[in-house]
């Protein structure tokens, strides 16, 4: 695995100089593309929360070369990423697309699920094996999972896009194309609130 350098100045555990380049998850649609794709959802009120538990979604599972999801991710979306022998990053750049804001340090990181465990769960994932709600909740092909601020993810706890959205704005045309890929990748529902929320964001694009 290659290493890469960190320049002193970056040990600070919050950077409000200009940040790096922004992380871009995979399969980000164009915004037509996102907006077919919305068009596409069947709309269907919120299913029973009933029976849901977050180990029903098996995350951050091995992924080869002793590295989880979580590692995976972090290595993705930071700038001058260095782990050591067990995967772990060890030092780097984190810039949070959420709020704006920049990290050294990964413990302050969460990933976040883009479109809720919970959310999903009520949106179809209920009647899916653990299999497919594993693939769900580790998806590296499709922009399910972003490294961000720990502190806005705990805010946004399994909150739709009708709830809440990321407090910086000039990201919610990004968020809105995210939640859309998975939402149509996965054949979940969405709510009318969640449909017109959707909408409202993508007119930012």
């Amino acid at each position: 695995m290659v290493q890469f350098t960190v320049l002193a100045f970056l040990a600070l555990p919050l950077v409000n100089a200009i940040p790096g380049p922004v992380p871009t998850p995979p399969g980000v649609p164009s915004t037509t593309s996102a907006e077919n794709e919305l068009a596409g959802l069947t709309v269907a009120p919120p299913g029973s929360q009933d029976g849901y538990a977050r180990d029903k979604f098996p995350h951050w599972i091995n992924q080869g070369h002793k590295c989880d999801t979580r590692e995976v991710v972090l290595a993705r979306d930071g700038e001058d990423v260095v782990q050591n022998h067990d995967c772990s990053p060890t030092s780097g750049t984190w810039y949070s697309p959420y709020d704006g804001k920049t990290w050294t340090k990964k413990s302050e990181l969460d990933i976040d699920h883009v479109v809720p465990l919970s959310n999903a769960w009520k949106s179809g994932a209920a009647d899916w094996t653990t299999d497919q709600r594993e693939t769900l909740a580790n998806d590296l092909e499709n922009p399910q999972l972003v490294a961000v601020t720990s502190s806005v993810n705990r805010q946004k706890r399994d909150d739709g896009p009708e709830d809440w959205r990321p407090p910086l704005a000039s990201y919610h045309c990004t968020y809105a194309k995210m939640w859309v890929r998975v939402k149509s990748v996965y054949n979940l529902t969405i709510t009318e609130d969640e449909k017109s929320a959707l909408v409202d964001m993508l007119d930012t694009c």
